[in-house]
């Protein structure tokens, strides 16, 4: 379990990181959104204490990671994947880190194939692509097999299918009890990968929930064989009905079972009845602007 508690970053009297506090349980793939300047690097690199706070805390099962006896075979990170010699290969690379956390050299053979980087093992790091570069990050993150793994913008330059499999890589890793924290501009690819979203506007955090929770809006969404008709009935019993795509009638601040009671009792035939639901785009810039309030 890692615990953030009160973690606060200032330079000089500018506060990009304020006051944030949140836990992350295993087994949960937990997406940390948040605009450009929000917080979210900073927070991850106090985190892993590569930067330090001004107040507060982050442990990892009651540590600093600073105090971990090796940190590196508890928390697997990719926060920049250019940080690496360009002039060594992806094998040498892993092979120093691999020595550095303390588990066989051999390992590195195995990381390279699993992120698909066993033919390119061979070449140095500087002729590698963007997204060559974020897969050997990877590898180094899963050397030893970490039960945390913590993850800043790892699917830039990966092409659909890497994209995909870096999904697979995270639900997977959760799935046997580990603990991801993932940072990621690409919200239609976080919506489908996390468990549990943490957005942060203005360094601070602006929501804490499931997608499930998060992402559920007040109202329903109906289609009948008579749609007029429907819409007239529901109006009579004192719903505002408002058209909606393809001949849908959108009901805000119904229940499915309200629209489901009035359907029926007048012998309405139902196509079709859901909450309503909103995307991740429009929950993320609805906290992150300025104005924006959690309804």
């Amino acid at each position: 379990m890692i615990t953030v508690s009160g973690l606060t970053k200032r330079y000089g009297d500018r506060t990009v990181v304020d006051d944030v506090s949140f836990t992350l349980e295993p087994g949960t793939v937990t997406g940390f959104l948040g605009p450009n300047g929000a917080g979210k690097t900073t927070t991850m690199r106090m985190m892993t204490g590569l930067v330090p706070p001004s107040a507060g805390s982050a442990t990892v099962d009651g540590r600093p990671y600073g105090e971990l006896p090796n940190p590196g075979a508890v928390v697997g990170t990719l926060l920049d994947a250019s940080a690496v010699h360009p002039g060594r290969t992806g094998r040498t690379h892993l092979r120093l880190l691999a020595t550095a956390i303390g588990v066989p050299a051999e390992r590195a053979d195995e990381v390279l194939a699993q992120v698909g980087l066993t033919d390119a093992a061979r070449r140095r790091v500087g002729g590698y692509s963007l997204g060559m570069r974020q897969r050997l990050g990877i590898a180094g993150a899963l050397l030893a097999d970490p039960p945390v793994l913590m993850f800043d913008e790892p699917v830039n330059g990966l092409d659909p299918e890497g994209i995909r499999w870096m999904r697979d890589l995270l639900r997977g890793h959760a799935a046997r009890g580990g603990t991801v924290l993932l940072s990621s501009h690409l919200l239609g690819e976080v919506e489908h990968t996390v468990d549990r979203l943490l957005v942060i506007g203005g360094g601070r955090i602006v929501a804490d929930g499931s997608v499930a929770s998060l992402l559920g809006a007040d109202g329903a969404v109906v289609r009948a064989a008579d749609a007029s008709a429907l819409g007239a009935a529901l109006e009579a019993a004192g719903f505002h009905v408002e058209p909606g795509d393809d001949g849908a009638l959108v009901v805000p601040g119904a229940r499915p079972a309200d629209i489901g009671a009035v359907a029926a009792a007048g012998g309405h035939v139902l196509l079709d009845l859901r909450p309503v639901q909103r995307g991740l785009e429009d929950l993320f810039f609805q906290l992150t602007t300025p104005e924006g309030t959690l309804s």
